[in-house]
């Protein structure tokens, strides 16, 4: 993108993950960056503090005024943003250049070196270990989470590179032009943008369509690529599996090579298949397979995937953006794995009607498995209520005798009269941001106990 004219970029839901990397993209180029949510967030705290301006108000009394300039600003928003938002259609109905996040992230993106990293599942923690893996070469990586190591969603470099999450969201990742793809995974998921699987797996289709160089796809997907994957005959193939002082070590077989005892933190096998798929991209890229090595070794992870907030001999407390089946059976089977014997509580928030409705089967079986069972209401996020979905039932399906609807206030208490060691909170909604205070007062009653 020419961004000789432009001098102020109104970010319209700039609290969102990919929306706030953008932000900082552009305050690193020296813009003037504001903007609107819908409520504060840890995301817009620490945009304020780098000065930006930003109200949660739908109001264009609050839009600052230099920003009104049509002929320098930008205006970039999310399509999680409501139709009839007031701002919104002020800039598109005076006729402001106003583009999706994508489309903005596809024309900065355009004249560099892409890696794309897509997949309904695992497209976070892939991108971020590539983004790390791919740092000594400064490349640029726009994250749709936090990364431990750097503690930002932007890993900013030069220009030349650009490593980026490709969001199946609103078919977002077809604006992207990548050199190398990868594809994690293509389970059903967005059905109230898609409408029917199939629909999804056409949209992946295209975007591998789409990768001008090098496609890697994880082994069993219906497309055709470099493939990945944990004990099979594969392009690039994970063994010899062990977990030493709660690690994982691991040989890797490339098409060209083998590298023995790669060792990477993160729990659960989904991560080593997020590890090798980084791994698998940066070396068709031409990174030497010893740095990667080493690279992989200190990635420490990403923020709200399978984050510990507390860790004693009496009590495990994590945090997982986990809001899909498929991603709740990965923490359960990561959790036994790292701790066997042990008895597990699960806090989940359910996000969108929809995606309840579409999956309420998968989801029930899934929790089911967990030794408790504890759901909060449904997270709504862009959605009205549909009749007939909501917490209630979902309970109904599962099949634990152990389980209970509770409301957030109530938590803590939920989790004091638990004999659980390890409890486990997952959810896309705002039950990421309560968790820290309810991490603060178990801390303090563990104390005050001792």
């Amino acid at each position: 993108m020419n961004f000789k004219n432009i001098n102020n970029v109104y970010f319209i839901g700039i609290g969102g993950m990919g929306m706030s990397a953008l932000a900082r993209y552009f305050i690193s180029n020296n813009m003037q960056v504001a903007g609107y949510d819908k409520a504060p967030s840890n995301i817009t705290y620490s945009l304020q503090e780098l000065l930006v301006d930003i109200h949660f108000d739908d109001n264009l009394k609050n839009i600052p005024g230099s920003f009104l300039n049509k002929e320098k600003t930008l205006i970039v928003f999310t399509p999680a943003v409501s139709k009839n938002h007031s701002e919104l259609n002020y800039f598109i109905q005076n006729n402001f250049l106003v583009l999706k996040r994508a489309e903005v992230l596809g024309k900065i993106t355009e004249n560099t070196f892409c890696l794309a990293v897509a997949g309904t599942h695992g497209k976070t923690t892939t991108s971020a270990i590539l983004g790390h893996v791919m740092q000594p070469k400064l490349a640029t990586s726009f994250l749709g989470g936090i990364s431990e190591n750097y503690n930002s969603n932007l890993i900013l470099g030069e220009d030349k590179i650009t490593v980026v999450e490709a969001d199946e969201f609103d078919r977002s990742f077809l604006q992207l032009s990548p050199n190398i793809g990868c594809i994690t995974s293509m389970d059903p998921d967005h059905l109230d943008i898609y409408g029917k699987p199939e629909a999804l797996q056409e949209s992946f289709k295209a975007f591998s369509n789409k990768v001008s160089q090098t496609l890697i796809v994880a082994k069993g997907l219906p497309i055709k690529g470099l493939t990945y994957s944990i004990d099979k005959k594969s392009d690039y193939n994970a063994f010899n599996i062990k977990i030493e002082e709660g690690r994982y070590v691991f040989d890797v077989q490339t098409p060209t090579e083998k590298v023995e005892n790669i060792v990477f933190h993160l729990p659960g096998k989904h991560n080593v298949m997020n590890a090798l798929a980084a791994l698998a991209m940066a070396d068709v890229y031409g990174i030497p397979l010893a740095e990667i090595k080493q690279r992989l070794a200190s990635f420490k992870g990403v923020k709200r995937r399978f984050s510990y907030k507390i860790k004693t001999d009496d009590l495990v407390l994590i945090d997982d953006y986990a809001h899909h089946p498929t991603e709740i059976k990965a923490v359960e089977s990561s959790v036994r794995e790292m701790y066997p014997g042990e008895k597990f509580l699960v806090i989940f928030q359910p996000h969108l009607f929809s995606r309840t409705r579409d999956f309420i089967n998968d989801f029930a079986k899934a929790l089911s498995k967990f030794d408790e069972v504890v759901l909060l209401d449904i997270y709504p996020a862009r959605e009205l209520p549909i009749e007939g979905v909501d917490s209630s039932w979902l309970l109904s399906k599962i099949n634990n005798k152990h389980k209970k609807l509770v409301q957030k206030n109530n938590l803590v208490k939920v989790i004091k009269n638990s004999d659980a060691k390890v409890v486990v909170m997952l959810g896309a909604g705002d039950i990421g941001t309560i968790i820290n205070d309810i991490k603060t007062e178990l801390l303090n009653y563990i104390n005050n106990e001792v």
